[in-house]
């Protein structure tokens, strides 16, 4: 399994990106599903899933590894105290991955995703934030790694 993020890629470069990693099936962790600002127009649920599909990349939204809105205002008021952006971002607050694995990770059952990975190729787990290290989706993956054994690479933009 490897995971992606939206930010530091333009439409073509992710699916590209995919590519490359022969991933057959798109794991969607995000709450929403759209990005903010022209260049991620892309990433935007419905332009996304058209693209997937027309590179015969499979599709799956799994909302109940979304962080909840007030998980992510915890993440930005770290943000603003440590002067961070969201797309500058290097790293989750301790808090925010605390109570995400406990609110969130702890109850969700993995066991189907883990059942859904595709016998040939491979599944991303995609959210927004360039670095997985500041993102949702390094616990998910971590998680996955530890108690399903599943193998995990992280791919950035070049």
């Amino acid at each position: 399994m490897v995971t992606i993020g939206v930010h530091g890629f333009g439409g073509e470069s992710f699916l590209r990106r995919l590519r490359q990693a022969d991933v057959r099936l798109l794991l969607d962790v995000r709450q929403r599903r759209g990005v903010r600002g022209p260049e991620y127009a892309w990433a935007n649920a419905h332009r996304l899933q058209a693209a997937l599909a027309e590179a015969g990349i499979a599709y799956e939204h799994h909302r109940e590894l979304a962080p909840t809105t007030e998980l992510r205002r915890l993440q930005y008021a770290e943000d603003d105290r440590q002067g961070v952006g969201k797309r500058s971002r290097r790293e989750l607050a301790a808090a925010y991955a605390r109570r995400y694995t406990g609110e969130v990770l702890d109850r969700a059952d993995l066991t189907p995703i883990v059942s859904a990975l595709p016998g040939s190729g491979t599944a991303a787990l995609l959210c927004v934030e360039r670095d997985p290290e500041a993102c949702h989706r390094s616990l998910v993956a971590q998680r996955l790694a530890e108690r399903h054994h599943v193998t995990i690479e992280h791919l950035r933009p070049s």
